[in-house]
């Protein structure tokens, strides 16, 4: 076997444990992106009283979620798991899905502050503009967080495809420990 293809092979477990990471906050990205509304569910209108702390909710929710994302990222570029073949494009995923998330968190805080202007707004027309501009900051923030759920799920199969290289490559030679010197006969009955 080459040496380079052994050599480029991340351990089973860190694979398993790194993809397990990737689905859990693929799901909770999608799933924020499909709760946090700000349409009327039954009407599909902007509500006439936006909750200004609800929608701030959705800015703090998000930046968490980002910070996890960067951090997983960046704990990855640290391991030398990033510089094999399979890592580079795990590590690209992950580069597009930090990006993705941090972008969600400051128009989920634009929607905020709309919200909050909502009941200052001078007339009919300004209050429709401020709406509209509302709607349109919330669905983009809901749409970098669906692009996130997408990059990380591409960076899971990316490992999933590596997974499937160890079925056909033996694992790594363990390096024999060479056993501790046996005493002299004579000083163990001393």
């Amino acid at each position: 076997m080459e040496p380079d293809l052994q050599r480029d092979l991340t351990p089973r477990a860190d694979v398993l444990h790194l993809i397990h990471s990737l689905d859990h906050l693929k799901i909770t990205f999608l799933g924020a992106a499909k709760q946090w509304q700000l349409l009327d569910a039954d009407t599909g209108d902007v509500p006439a009283e936006p909750s200004y702390t609800e929608l701030l909710q959705h800015a703090v929710d998000a930046q968490d979620l980002s910070r996890d994302v960067v951090r997983l990222a960046a704990d990855f570029a640290r391991s030398p798991h990033s510089t094999n073949c399979a890592g580079h494009a795990v590590l690209a995923h992950l580069a597009t899905a930090a990006t993705m998330s941090s972008h969600a968190a400051p128009h989920f805080a634009e929607t905020a502050e709309t919200a909050l202007s909502l009941s200052r707004a001078a007339g009919p027309i300004t209050r429709r503009y401020r709406g509209n501009s509302m709607v349109i900051d919330h669905a983009t923030a809901r749409a970098y967080l669906r692009r996130t759920s997408e990059s990380l799920g591409e960076a899971a199969k990316e490992l999933h495809a590596h997974l499937d290289l160890h079925r056909f490559l033996p694992a790594p030679a363990q390096q024999a420990v060479p056993a501790p010197p046996s005493p002299p006969p004579n000083a163990r009955h001393r």
